[in-house]
This record gives C-alpha cells, structure tokens and sequence, in this order.
C-alpha cells in the first residue's frame, strides 16, 4: 500500500489538543462526540429548567400568601446550585467513564464512589453558599446559610440523595448509548468441538446492537481507539466499543494489517491515505474515511519503517 507524506505543517490546533487529553479519554471524545453534546444540552437543559420551575414556585407561593415575590433573590438562590452541581456532573461523568462501576468491578470502586459523594457534598455545598454570598451583595442585601452544623446535614442528605441518582443515571445512560451503538466482543472457544477461526487471532468481531448480533471482519476495522475500560471499534462510520485494554487487541490483531501509531491508537494499514508531519516530530493520519489520527513522535518512524517508507 503506497503512501504520500504531506508537507510540514506550522503549529497544529488538534494535536494540541491531542496531547494535551488524558490518554484514556482522547478516543472517547472523537469517538463519541455528538452524543457527549446531546448529553451535555439534555443534563444543561434539565438543571436549568428545573432551577427555572423552582423560581416560578417560589414566585406563586409568595403571590398566594401575599409577600413580595423576590425574583432576584430565587434565581440567585436556585441557579447557583443548579450551576455547582453542572460543573461538579461534568467532573462525575468524566470520571465515571474512566472509571465506570461494572458487575467485576464495582466492589474495587466503590469506596471511591463514597469518597466522591462526600467530596460532592463539600464542594457543591462551599460552592453554593459563595455564590449566594457574592450574589446578594450585589443585591445590597446579605445571606445567611442559617444555623451551619444542622444546615450542613440537611444539605447532606439532599446531596447524597442527588449524587447516587447522577451515579445511577450517568451508568444507565452508558449502558443505553452502548446498546443503541453496539457492542463488539471477541468471539470465545465454542462449548463443543473445535473453533470455527483462530481465537488467539481472531478473523471476526460478534456484534451486539438493539438485541442484534452480527460478524464484523477484523479486516473492516479502519482503526481502533482507546475510550477508558474499551478501544472503539471503527466500521464503516460506526463505533463499536470493545471491552480490552489496547495492549491486548493489539496483540489479539494482524501485526502486519494494524499498525499502531499511537498509545491510544491502531491504525489498518489499507485505511491510511496520507501521512502529515508535524512540528515536534508528531503527524496527523489521514484516513480514508476523513479522519485525523494522531500519530507520536515515539511511533512515527515505526510506522514509516512498518510501511516501508
């Protein structure tokens, strides 16, 4: 397979960014970008609006009993929470990827998951009262958080309540988003009788999606990307993830037909269209279906050796 090398290129915004991302999540991000956003505009739009409607209620309650409404005063209070406990689920999901809780591994992290409880608890509480503070002054008027040791548990137990439903329902968002995606899995020996292809290396991926399963050729991979506990599965503009640590499909994998040109990344040789030097020794893959593959500067001559260049 011939190759082209492009020119090099000045300072280059995506490898940037590239190295600048934990190794673990930089295939998570590409692979899943528009669902991370249609998830970031449900939970903005759920946190907001629910502090929104608490506003609104607090409004109505004042009319009814015929106190002012103290409309400023409401919002400062709801949206500051509303706001810390954004900021805090992004930090939650992040984590939550990296780390998920699985039937192997929840018991290893659980603890963790208490500690980050507590931490959700002190950070959006400290956070929340700042606001407040900052907010009313600006009012002209002062808040007061009330009695501290008793509001601190009240403000406990909310949180607490509030951070195992997030825990809960960022899990079963993944699970859902997996199941609509598909699942790869590496075809296992068979109970009887020998096995159909090589298991060591298989020529195969099983596919679950939507209560499917199908074969995917190994060959059909365009390049494969580490996402936490998984390495998504690139076939034909679908991700499929795949539960192994990179270092094992790599060795699972063709050494002649998957080239690795990253620690996050394989690359099928047959995909590759051009390579794009960058400044620092680092180069962008470019691949056939469009895509920008970093490649290291560790990796790079590798590559260019592998490939016969």
């Amino acid at each position: 397979m011939a190759y082209v090398s492009g020119a090099v290129v000045g300072d280059n915004p995506v490898m940037d960014e590239y190295n600048q991302q934990d190794p673990d999540v930089r295939g998570e991000s590409m692979g899943n970008g528009r669902q991370g956003r249609q998830a970031a505009v449900f939970w903005v739009v759920l946190f907001l609006g629910t502090a929104a409607a608490n506003v609104l209620a607090k409004a109505m309650m004042a009319a009814r009993d015929g106190l002012p409404s103290q409309w400023m005063a409401a919002t400062i209070d709801e949206f500051s929470s509303a706001l810390v406990s954004l900021l805090l689920l992004a930090v939650l999901i992040r984590a939550a990827s990296r780390w998920p809780l699985h039937t192997d591994t929840w018991r290893q992290r659980l603890v963790p998951y208490l500690l980050g409880a507590v931490a959700w608890w002190l950070l959006h509480v400290s956070a929340m009262v700042l606001l407040r503070k900052a907010g009313h002054a600006v009012l002209g008027s002062h808040y007061t958080f009330g009695d501290w040791p008793a509001q601190w548990f009240y403000e406990f137990f909310k949180d607490i309540q509030t951070y195992a439903l997030l825990v809960s329902a960022v899990h079963a968002l993944a699970w859902f988003g997996r199941r609509r995606q598909g699942e790869a899995t590496l075809l296992a020996a068979p109970d009887e009788g020998p096995p159909v292809e090589p298991v060591d290396r298989p020529d195969h991926f099983l596919v679950r999606k939507l209560g499917k399963e199908f074969l995917v050729a190994t060959a059909d991979v365009e390049y494969a990307q580490a996402a936490g506990n998984y390495v998504n599965l690139r076939v034909r503009g679908h991700d499929y993830p795949l539960r192994i640590t990179m270092a094992v499909l790599e060795a699972r994998l063709d050494p002649i037909l998957f080239l690795r040109s990253h620690r996050s990344w394989l690359v099928n040789r047959d995909q590759l269209r051009s390579i794009e030097p960058l400044d620092g020794g680092e180069a962008l893959l470019h691949m056939a279906d469009g895509a920008k593959v970093p490649c290291s500067r560790r990796q790079l001559p590798l590559l260019r050796q592998a490939l016969g260049g």
